[in-house]
């Protein structure tokens, strides 16, 4: 949820239309959760779940063993994962068809926050996979939400928007 609330705020901030909300069923404690962003040039009036995502974040590769990160999607449709793993052996083992994304997420913000927390680092594979706002956007937001911790999560988004690969790259 923090990463879909902060790409809106940076969207807003360069004079897009953007919501963020999460979508919560019966989950138990440390069930998968998950957020949805929308982000447009025009007025948003849809107030629903996204059914035909453009794009799919994973910050923890395990979960694509249980929810189909691709449900809903097109052909042109990208996946962002968090992991150390190749984009061959990523598509071999959870059959992805879209455009596939990666970043070792958990490396980066153990190295930079201290913690496997991934959600600036996904951030930033996530804006450089897709171009929907400017790295530069995330600042202001960032440092609002994070005090005084803010600067080492620009460094990790902006480290992770750096490091991500898509197969063109590879």
């Amino acid at each position: 949820m923090t990463s879909a609330e902060l790409l809106a705020q940076a969207a807003i901030a360069e004079g897009k239309y953007a919501q963020a909300f999460p979508s919560f069923g019966p989950e138990r404690r440390g069930a998968p959760v998950l957020a949805y962003a929308r982000i447009d040039d025009k007025p948003i009036r849809l107030r629903q779940a996204i059914y035909e995502p453009n794009l799919a974040i994973v910050l923890e590769e395990a979960l694509m063993n249980i929810v189909d990160v691709e449900s809903g999607m097109g052909d042109k449709g990208i996946v962002v994962v968090n992991t150390h793993k190749s984009i061959a052996e990523l598509r071999k083992r959870y059959k992805l068809k879209g455009l596939v994304w990666r970043v070792d997420a958990t490396k980066l913000a153990l190295e930079i926050l201290g913690r496997p927390i991934t959600n600036t680092t996904m951030l930033g594979a996530l804006i450089r996979a897709s171009n929907c706002v400017e790295l530069k956007s995330m600042e202001a937001p960032l440092m609002e939400r994070f005090g005084k911790i803010g600067p080492r999560n620009l460094e990790v988004l902006k480290r992770a928007h750096a490091e991500s690969v898509s197969e063109d790259a590879q």
